[in-house]
């Protein structure tokens, strides 16, 4: 039915075997090298129970509790959820398509018993967060995200579709694990893999045509290429590229405002990018496209830009790189595989972001190196989960003696410095974009998701620091009011969307005389209206009355 793993056992020998197992020895306690810790997982297991026996009170749970519950049903804990799959598997809570479904998924779509759909994360498990290939244990990634769509944006519960599509795994640890869910094969790969994907694609869009569609932690080579392929035909977008980038871009432009910089003062920055991976290269790409919006050509943007991977400083001394590294290496070709340390200090950039997966990367003499050129250096370790990040905050503050504008792509505590200063850390978390993005590019049925749009959802978020925020040196607002964040990057993207003629409008139907008022609304340019309108349109977790109704009525 695709409602529960293909591969799983079915037979009941199988199942008891399994269930014995579990009885005997109990599940496998989190390990200091997962990055969470046993009451993390505690509490993780906690609300997927209370989810499956009231999703009322858990999605009220988490929207008053935001910022403390985030960490827990998303990054970093979702993490050791997806690793531990199989192991915490309960029922199905999403679909499930593999590479056995080929020529089936338009129907297979039918057995969501849900007829409308407003959102669809799909992952094939091949990249999830810094931990590599998990397999059909994805599946809890595109959960997450989705409980991350409701709590922050108000979708509704009942119209949003986790998916996975299992196309095998080439990690030997889950073929070997008898108690592996997913295919035990190589993942597929070339056109065979493209021609899958385009079939759930079909299928997925052709059933709920006005879902927004996000694909989410694909391997690097497939992440670009799927999104070159499908995001000028579709109502879809990719977190890990371009969420992450709208992310970055919108903590840069706080980061100058707390230097009391405008936005258009980013043309004047040098930014070292550890990690050319298709998280760190979409960045890249669109810090560059922002420089240009404000006027610099972009042969002069890309010279802006030092990237960095496992084997130092990237040049055009390569001849295999792809398009999108290539467009960024450097023409010092004597300069090729420089080391970071090095970089840093020919380079004496103002920005250091690293999105490598490598923890520990920005070592104390880097980070040393890095804080000696500037008054305020910007300092973004963006790899997540927490043991994946390249530095700490307490690291990065004591190298750089407390003046540095720190932001990390999972939580981190306010430092504590020798002297007794408390300085701030930022979290750099794609939610600050990615709920509110998706909302209103869903309000206004977008035909895509365009820069544009990404570039207004980026230059939203910083505009809601409140001067207590610039003060204390934050880059993004509090997420305890993450749904009046995502209201106005709601907002901003159906402005933009509307201004770029990307807007489905239908005369004659019933919606569409909602989107012909939802137009007017947008082109009267009363944003405060139209932030009014889609909190309207927000889902509430709270009790409904039910109504009785005697036997035989409506039946």
């Amino acid at each position: 039915t695709n409602l529960c793993p293909s591969s799983s056992p079915k037979d009941l020998k199988t199942q008891t075997d399994r269930a014995l197992k579990i009885y005997h020895e109990g599940l496998k306690e989190p390990t200091e090298a997962e990055g969470v810790t046993p009451e993390q997982v505690r509490k993780y297991k906690y609300l997927s129970a209370l989810k499956d026996r009231n999703e009322a009170l858990y999605y009220h749970l988490l929207v008053e509790n935001f910022m403390e519950m985030a960490p827990i049903i998303y990054t970093p804990t979702v993490g050791w959820a997806c690793a531990n799959y199989a192991a915490n598997y309960q029922r199905p809570r999403g679909m499930y398509f593999s590479a056995n479904d080929k020529g089936q998924m338009d129907t297979m779509v039918y057995n969501w018993v849900c007829d409308d759909v407003d959102a669809i994360v799909v992952t094939d498990g091949s990249r999830i967060l810094g931990l590599g290939d998990l397999g059909i244990g994805g599946l809890n990634i595109s959960i997450g995200k989705l409980d991350l769509y409701v709590g922050a944006a108000g979708f509704h519960p009942g119209r949003v579709l986790p998916c996975v599509i299992d196309v095998g795994t080439n990690n030997e640890a889950l073929l070997n694990n008898s108690d592996y869910l997913g295919l035990r094969q190589p993942r597929l790969s070339g056109e065979e893999y493209v021609e899958l994907l385009d079939e759930f694609v079909q299928a997925v869009m052709q059933r709920w045509p006005r879902a927004i569609l996000q694909f989410e932690d694909f391997s690097t080579d497939n992440a670009i290429k799927l999104l070159e392929r499908y995001r000028f035909h579709h109502n879809m977008f990719n977190d890990d590229i371009q969420g992450t980038a709208a992310t970055a871009l919108s903590g840069i432009y706080g980061a100058l405002r707390v230097q009391k910089k405008k936005p258009k003062d980013i043309k004047e920055l040098k930014f070292v990018i550890c990690g050319a991976g298709s998280a760190g290269m979409g960045v890249t790409d669109f810090l560059c496209k922002a420089m240009t919006s404000h006027g610099l050509p972009i042969d002069a943007a890309r010279k802006m830009f030092y990237v960095v991977d496992a084997d130092g400083l990237v040049t055009h001394a390569r001849t295999n790189l792809e398009p999108n590294v290539q467009n960024f290496a450097r023409n010092e070709v004597s300069l090729e595989g420089m080391p970071l340390k090095e970089v840093v200090k020919l380079v004496q950039p103002q920005v250091l972001l690293g999105l490598t997966g490598f923890g520990g990367l920005f070592t104390e003499e880097v980070l040393k190196e890095f804080g000696r050129h500037h008054e305020r250096p910007i300092l973004f370790p963006m790899s997540n989960p927490t043991h994946k990040m390249e530095c700490t905050a307490e690291e990065g503050q004591i190298a750089c003696g407390g003046r540095a504008i720190f932001a990390s792509g999972s939580p981190q505590e306010d430092v504590t410095m020798p002297d007794g200063r408390i300085i701030a850390s930022s979290q750099s978390n794609n939610m600050y974009v990615f709920p509110g993005l998706a909302l209103g590019a869903k309000l206004v049925d977008s035909q895509m998701v365009s820069d544009g749009m990404l570039m207004a959802a980026a230059q939203a978020v910083p505009e809601l620091l409140t001067e207590s925020d610039l003060k204390e040196g934050r880059v993004y607002p509090s997420l305890k009011n993450i749904r009046m964040i995502s209201t106005k990057v709601a907002a901003r993207v159906m402005m933009c969307a509307d201004q770029e003629s990307l807007t489905s409008i239908s005369p004659g139907t019933g919606t569409g005389k909602r989107l012909l008022a939802l137009r007017n609304l947008l082109r009267s340019h009363d944003e405060s209206q139209l932030e009014e309108y889609i909190k309207r349109r927000m889902y509430q977790p709270q009790y409904e009355d039910i109504v009785y109704m005697p036997p035989g009525i409506m039946e």
